[in-house]
């Protein structure tokens, strides 16, 4: 049997010590972009025009959102699988040619299960999308930008989601389009501008530190050498590597599920809580304000459905905000502080409006700002959780591990849509989703309450500080072995 070759690198040292520029902007562009797809397609789902034309009542309606996120699940455990033993860019066109299919495809629905159907295939397109683009993105991405941009760039779904409105607005108008046309030319929205980003996600390179551990160090080796002369040529001056911060690393190959399972339960079950409670709370909470707020403006304010969007716009564009604007302080007051910040904020402001809801002195513009100032918390603590599952496991299962808990997220989510709708009713009670509302505000209270007293303190760290790769050679330091041996730990502080 060949003897793996050992490789000293210092393509993670090389990669963390680059400045800001134009290659790092492709980066946020090309891949983060599928963050705005999301939000689009959500957000038109949402405005339910296609409601009338289908048949659909409330509860289908909230149906609709489930099937696009159990295919969320199913994309993202396919191809995050995939993702970690082919490549990060190797799946990039893959999943965002699904998604462009069956979007594209749902436009031409004539019966509700075929538009179930459709929409499931989407969701897999984009569920696809988060497991390898969030490897990706915070593998190349410096360390002490990590923070901000990973969740300025989830935050983005908002924007999306600001778009879809807009185009929910245009497209849902009789006054301009037939009432079983508008909906359907809304779908075409996000294949037209998914078409784009095939050019951009030319010009990324795969993953340095994906190579790295994949018996590719040469290749490695150049990609970086070729990202540090484009950087040189924008004007930048780049400085010199600390050749400390070397490490060895031999090819590791495909990860069993036994070792990926010892990694999840026995080396990290601290962080393993942390990230699927974080997904579970965040997606439960968003699913079920998001997928049936048209249905509150209209059942309980009498809002007709081309209006709800306008409404969306403003709570759209406090989710897009909260990203932006609280992202940098993950990065200098600390992931654990803000998480628990975040989350907890996010639950009491839900709270206080669904009492006030109840008590039925709230309308459509009062009770939209108070779901923007919670959501103002709630969009950078939810985007916080994808980075936080994307940098505390090692290096060879990232993706697949995002696929794991993502989809243990939306399938816990997936039910928030149906069960929503069911509460909603016709509008006449308003007690049922009072409840509703204060699960929703106590499972988002108890997110954060968690993610502040077992989260791990990342900020501006090497993603090989925080979890040592499975391929690493020099002091195992609690890894785990090809063959799912876990060997004792040498005074490591990442072995929980």
């Amino acid at each position: 049997m060949s003897q793996v070759k050992e490789v000293r690198s210092l393509v993670p040292a090389r990669m963390d010590r680059l400045p800001w520029s134009r290659f790092h902007w492709l980066i946020v562009v090309g891949l983060g972009f599928s963050w705005i797809l999301d939000g689009l397609e959500v957000q038109i789902v949402a405005a339910n025009g296609y409601a009338h034309t289908l048949g659909m009542g409330p509860v289908e309606v909230g149906l609709a959102g489930t099937f696009y996120l159990l295919g969320q699940v199913f994309g993202a455990l396919v191809f995050g699988r995939l993702a970690d033993s082919l490549g990060r860019k190797n799946l990039f066109l893959v999943s965002l040619a699904v998604y462009l299919v069956g979007s594209a495809v749902a436009g031409f629905a004539f019966a509700p299960w075929f538009f179930y159907i459709w929409r499931f295939v989407a969701g897999a397109g984009i569920g696809g999308e988060y497991a390898a683009i969030n490897s990706a993105i915070d593998e190349i991405i410096p360390s002490k930008y990590r923070g901000r941009v990973d969740i300025a760039i989830n935050g983005t779904y908002w924007g999306g989601a600001a778009l879809g409105a807009v185009a929910s607005m245009f497209f849902l108008n009789t006054e301009v389009f037939d009432q079983d046309l508008g909906w359907r030319l809304s779908f075409f929205v996000g294949p037209v501008l998914g078409l784009l980003l095939i050019y951009l996600r030319r010009h990324i390179p795969e993953s340095p530190r994906w190579q790295m551990t994949h018996g590719r160090e040469e290749e490695a080796e150049r990609n970086v050498d070729a990202i540090e002369q484009r950087i040189r040529e924008e004007g930048h001056e780049i400085g010199p590597v600390d050749e400390s911060r070397a490490i060895v690393v031999k090819e590791y190959g495909r990860v069993p599920f036994l070792v990926i399972a010892k990694v999840l339960f026995r080396q990290y079950p601290r962080r393993t809580l942390v990230g699927i409670t974080m997904m579970v709370t965040q997606s439960f909470l968003y699913n079920a304000i998001f997928f049936t707020y048209a249905l509150v403006l209209e059942n309980f304010y009498d809002v007709p459905p081309a209006s709800a969007s306008q409404y969306f716009i403003v709570f759209a564009i406090g989710n897009l905000l909260g990203a932006l604007v609280l992202g940098h302080f993950f990065d200098t007051w600390g992931r654990r502080r803000m998480l628990f910040g975040t989350y907890v904020l996010a639950g009491l402001i839900l709270l206080t409006s669904a009492f006030l809801f109840h008590a039925g002195v709230l309308n459509a513009t009062t009770h939209t700002l108070f779901w923007c100032l919670s959501f103002f918390f709630a969009s950078a603590g939810a985007s916080a959780a994808y980075l936080t599952v994307s940098e505390i496991f090692p290096l060879e299962l990232r993706s697949q591990v995002i696929s794991y808990v993502f989809s243990i997220g939306q399938f816990v989510g997936a039910i928030a849509p149906t069960l929503y709708g069911s509460l909603i009713g016709d509008g006449t009670d308003r007690g049922p989703l009072f409840w509703g509302y204060v699960l929703g505000s106590g499972v988002m209270i108890a997110g954060g309450v968690i993610s502040g007293v077992f989260g791990v303190s990342a900020a501006g760290k090497s993603l090989e500080d925080i979890a040592d790769p499975l391929s690493l050679v020099e002091q195992a330091k609690g890894g785990v072995t090809p063959d799912g041996a876990v060997p004792e730990a040498k005074g490591s502080s990442r072995r929980e």
